[in-house]
């Protein structure tokens, strides 16, 4: 006899069978993908850095009354513009950081750097054609770089992205984030991003012990987090100046920013002290297009009167994005290239080497000897200067030998004579060969411009030219 129960149920038990089967084998064709990320290895970059070039001029060149010394703003620029985004928002990467290295743009979705290296994106993006920055003065493009806050302590910022390509049902992996995950802030490390404290996770927000113990203990997740890099900087959060009372006391802070309760708004040609402990000013408005009349009139007055433009943002979209476009075609690389766009972290660094740098010449008959020692402070890692000859120009130059603590160099003529672009970074090279290697395991034309941006970093020298080799340049 036929058992009319029994046959659904087989039926209910086989479509159940069918269904948990499609599952898995969803799960498997879309499974996360694993991808590599380099970060540098800061904890061992120089701390001291004592180098040295010989310099051979032609014939009837040499003089006896050379002048060396580090300018006000790297690469002879003429004003400093510095952005410092807050809250450690999931935008800082996907919308800020993608604006100036050229990378896909949305209105409404955000990725990590996972999805944008498995190709696994979002439909509807937008592209500027090009990257931001402006050049130091030879030739060579030095992107823009800002500032972001990170939050340590918050669990969310440990957070893995879920990497599902060709799976096209919904989009929910491009949802924004609480804010910045550890994947997304180490590589944005290379490109020059600096790092700076801003909320710790204490319910005593007037608390100035509170405070600088959370310091503490957010520095010792960063450091963990980041391969030995600690944080110098603090963006005072909430107009709470608390937190700058604390930073006065703990001392691996060095530089702060806020929007109130500062009168030191930066002049750079007028500073002449090492800016230990200052607190700068930085102007708060939610509209980056307002910012654009106050740029405009301070380039009006000669440089040495210009303050630094320093703005804060929050979450960054596509005016923020317009912004920064305008900046590179009005005064970087495809404008007037009068502007140097660092973080706070490497303009803070390059002043102090201009104050404490001990700079030695000696001529010997058509060689020019230079030594220079460059005391770092704790958490330094942008070893980098530029040295200006003044009287020498460039085509009074025969060669130029630079010893191997120098890994990346470029020279050329600025107005009073020749500027020498020195870059100290230990493991410039092992960036440069990742970034190859990225390429060459995916060569599409983004990561091309990436990996010839960091080689390009390098000074000349065999191995520059096998890995320039390699990516077909």
């Amino acid at each position: 006899m036929f058992d009319m129960y029994k046959f659904y149920c087989s039926l209910l038990f086989l479509n159940l069978m069918f269904c948990f089967g499609s599952c898995v084998k969803i799960k498997d064709i879309y499974e996360e993908q694993e991808f590599r990320n380099y970060l540098y290895p800061y904890s061992s970059e120089n701390s001291e850095i004592d180098l040295e070039l010989l310099v051979q001029l032609k014939e009837n060149s040499a003089k006896d009354d050379i002048k060396a010394q580090i300018p006000i703003l790297k690469y002879n620029k003429s004003w400093l513009m510095l952005l410092t985004q807050d809250d450690c928002v999931h935008s800082a990467f996907s919308n800020t950081w993608a604006a100036i290295n050229g990378k896909p743009l949305y209105a409404n979705y955000y990725y990590d750097i996972a999805h944008l290296i498995a190709g696994d994106l979002p439909p509807g993006a937008y592209y500027l054609g090009k990257t931001l920055g402006s050049t130091d003065g030879t030739g060579k493009e030095i992107r823009f770089a800002f500032t972001t806050t990170l939050a340590p302590e918050y669990e969310w910022m440990n957070e893995a992205s879920i990497v599902r390509v060709g799976y096209k049902t919904n989009y929910y992996r491009f949802a924004k984030k609480n804010g910045l995950i550890w994947d997304n802030v180490r590589v944005m490390l290379n490109y020059g991003v600096g790092i700076a404290f801003h909320d710790v996770e204490t319910e005593e927000v007037h608390n100035i012990d509170s405070i600088v113990s959370h310091y503490n203990i957010a520095q010792n997740i960063i450091t963990s987090k980041l391969n030995g890099r600690g944080c110098k900087i603090l963006a005072e959060p909430n107009g709470n100046y608390d937190y700058v009372k604390a930073a006065l006391v703990y001392n691996p802070i060095q530089l702060m920013t806020a929007q109130n309760n500062t009168k030191d708004t930066l002049y750079p040609f007028k500073v002449v002290s090492d800016l230990n402990k200052k607190l700068i000013h930085r102007y708060d408005n939610k509209d980056p297009n307002m910012y654009r009349s106050i740029i405009v009139d301070n380039l009006i007055s000669d440089r040495e009167k210009r303050k630094a433009i320093h703005v804060l943002a929050h979450a960054t979209d596509y005016k923020w994005v317009s912004f920064l476009e305008w900046i590179n075609d009005q005064y970087g690389k495809d404008g007037d290239d009068s502007v140097w766009f660092p973080s706070m972290e490497e303009y803070y660094e390059y002043n102090y080497y201009r104050i404490h740098s001990k700079i030695e010449t000696a001529i010997n008959g058509n060689i020019l000897k230079i030594k220079i020692r460059m005391p770092a402070g704790q958490y330094f890692y942008y070893p980098s200067i530029t040295l200006n000859l003044k009287g020498i120009r460039a085509e009074n130059i025969q060669s130029i030998q630079t010893d191997d603590v120098i890994t990346g160099f470029s020279y050329g003529n600025y107005e009073e004579g020749t500027m020498l672009n020195i870059d100290c970074y230990k493991y410039l090279y092992e960036r440069a060969l990742f970034f190859s290697e990225q390429y060459l395991a995916n060569p599409t034309d983004d990561n091309s411009k990436d990996a010839f941006y960091f080689i390009n970093q390098l000074k000349e020298s065999d191995k520059k030219n096998e890995l320039l080799r390699r990516i077909g340049y």
